[in-house]
């Protein structure tokens, strides 16, 4: 199992490496780059361009030199010194303006995928044991239209019943009064009553696919020759289904981590938009339209780290939940 880990750390460089590169290369495809985006919005508002000015800008943030030239340029600074550039647009260190998101979305991500976990295995172990029962049929419905609903019309709809009905206005984590103020016991209070709306919604389709995924493995599990023979000595039925069946059939969950971090790290985009919160989703389209290169790329490569990160913890802790994945790994090792 060392040398399994081993292995996959290793590989880990070269994978962020080749993140790293088609990051900064997607960042690239657009014809243009900011400059050109800058010169042709003081245009339309008709305001003249000093090419004096444009050209020291070029040199400033080396625009005008080669592809590789500029991604070594910015690679060896996140690597070296962490340094991830600076923001066309903002006028700030980008480091500065990711962290300032992060934090928050990574609690609404941990918020969201416990509340998923805690609502969906009930739900799905019932749902399993009680097959084509009524209860059965009504979460099966309710699944499939969490799974069709789009998430950001259920924003569109909570933001719609809040202002017409009682009057709020439904958007942000952080209430005005503590947008600059210094995190404190009243602004954690603010977050957490602000917070259970985007975690509700963001929450809804990932809490009914586990559902499905969950009722899928344990009913093959329910059917397999041990549980019918610890039935026939007698065990009690709660003892059958909870001691390998359901622990079997959770490796869903735990492979979750997977994608969960960067899909909720990204801040389920147009979630974020719709309802103003303060993730990194609507700044990392606001990069993108306006081609800031040096943050939109930050962004693409912290997504693509947490993606393999995710994966690797996802394997390791599968690995220690299902014997079976422990002793394949071990025979290939």
């Amino acid at each position: 199992m060392r040398r399994y880990v081993i292995r996959r750390l290793l590989y880990m460089v070269p994978t962020l490496f080749a993140i790293s590169l088609v990051a900064f290369l997607v960042i690239q495809l657009p014809p243009g780059d900011f400059l050109t985006a800058y010169i042709a919005e003081l245009s339309a508002q008709g305001q003249g361009v000093d090419g004096a000015q444009i050209r020291a800008l070029e040199e400033r943030y080396g625009l005008d030199d080669p592809f590789l030239v500029q991604y070594w340029n910015w690679i060896s600074g996140i690597v070296l010194r962490g340094d991830f550039g600076q923001s066309f647009q903002y006028h700030r260190e980008v480091a500065d303006l990711m962290w300032d998101r992060i934090g928050l979305t990574l609690a609404l991500a941990l918020v969201t995928l416990l509340l998923s976990w805690a609502i969906a295995f009930p739900i799905g172990v019932y749902s399993a044991v009680r097959q084509y029962s009524l209860g059965d049929y009504a979460v099966t419905f309710v699944g499939f239209v969490g799974l069709a609903t789009p998430n950001f019309m259920l924003a569109l709809i909570f933001a719609w019943v809040s202002f017409r009905y009682f009057g709020q206005s439904v958007g942000g984590i952080v209430s005005r009064e503590y947008a600059d103020a210094a995190w404190n016991l009243g602004k954690v209070l603010d977050v957490v009553s602000n917070l259970w709306i985007p975690v509700l919604i963001i929450g809804t389709a990932g809490t009914a696919a586990l559902v499905r995924v969950l009722r899928a493995n344990l009913l093959d599990e329910l059917r397999k020759p041990y549980v019918t023979t610890a039935r026939a000595r007698g065990l009690p039925e709660w003892r059958v289904i909870l001691k390998y069946p359901v622990r079997m059939a959770l490796s869903p969950f735990i492979s979750t981590i997977g994608w969960i971090l960067p899909t909720l790290v990204g801040g389920e985009v147009m979630v974020s938009i719709v309802l103003s919160l303060e993730t990194t989703g609507p700044l990392l389209v606001e990069a993108l339209r306006n081609q800031d290169m040096y943050l939109a790329g930050s962004f693409i490569l912290v997504l693509g780290v947490l993606t393999v990160v995710g994966t690797l913890l996802s394997d390791l802790l599968l690995a220690w939940w299902d014997p079976r994945i422990r002793h394949h790994h071990v025979e290939r090792v």
